[in-house]
């Protein structure tokens, strides 16, 4: 009877397991929009509880994401002020060089920085919106591999440029290549991703007898 009793425990665990498995593969592109829903989200979070009085779960934030991101004021969105950028002279006449450095989160008169550079907010925002809208179109073919170097070519050079000084990029310009980087991405994995899991959801369908 132990024997029997510890057989039907794990037929029980296995059949529990190949159904999570099945629903992740079901609902795969909503976790992953989801999650990244909430990466791209947090750091407009941060200055909308900055403009409201919440420093500390702000700030929070801000340290969070800055181990993920450069977070110079110069390369990132405010928000809650009379621009949506400033260049890096303009920062330096309102504030001095001595206090430009990605700790400079913002004040009430410029408004508060978002979390992220102007780059990676058009790279996450773009691949949530092209997520969102692979959900209509899951039948599309991957992008070529081809085009996708084509589309990460601009985001590379722009951000590669910048990094060895060669220019200081504006924020048109790392919104257009980030945006290109993060529709190319989804473009690329999606249909790929699509299909693996179409296969994995039909072999646990007829392994559990659904089909």
């Amino acid at each position: 009877m132990a024997r029997e009793s510890s057989s039907e425990r794990v037929e029980t665990l296995t059949v529990f397991l190949d159904k999570l498995v099945l629903a992740l593969a079901k609902h795969w592109l909503l976790l992953i929009n989801l999650v990244i829903a909430l990466y791209a989200g947090l750091p407009f979070l941060a200055p909308t509880l900055m403009a409201l009085g919440h420093t500390w779960p702000a700030k929070i934030i801000y340290t969070v994401y800055g181990q993920l991101c450069h977070q110079l004021p110069q390369r990132s969105f405010f928000l809650f002020g009379p621009q949506l950028a400033y260049s890096l002279e303009t920062l330096q006449e309102l504030l001095g060089p001595e206090t430009l450095a990605s700790a400079f989160i913002g004040n009430a008169a410029l408004g508060y920085k978002v979390a992220y550079c102007q780059r990676d907010a058009a790279m996450y925002g773009s691949m949530l919106l092209a997520g969102m809208a692979f959900g209509l179109a899951r039948r599309l073919k991957p992008l070529p591999f081809a085009l996708y170097l084509v589309l990460l070519a601009p985001w590379a050079v722009d951000g590669l440029a910048q990094l060895l000084g060669f220019y200081e990029s504006t924020w048109q310009l790392r919104t257009i290549t980030g945006s290109l980087f993060g529709l190319g991405t989804v473009w690329f994995a999606y249909p790929y991703l699509e299909a693996g899991m179409g296969e994995l959801r039909r072999t646990i369908s007829e392994k559990l007898g659904l089909e």
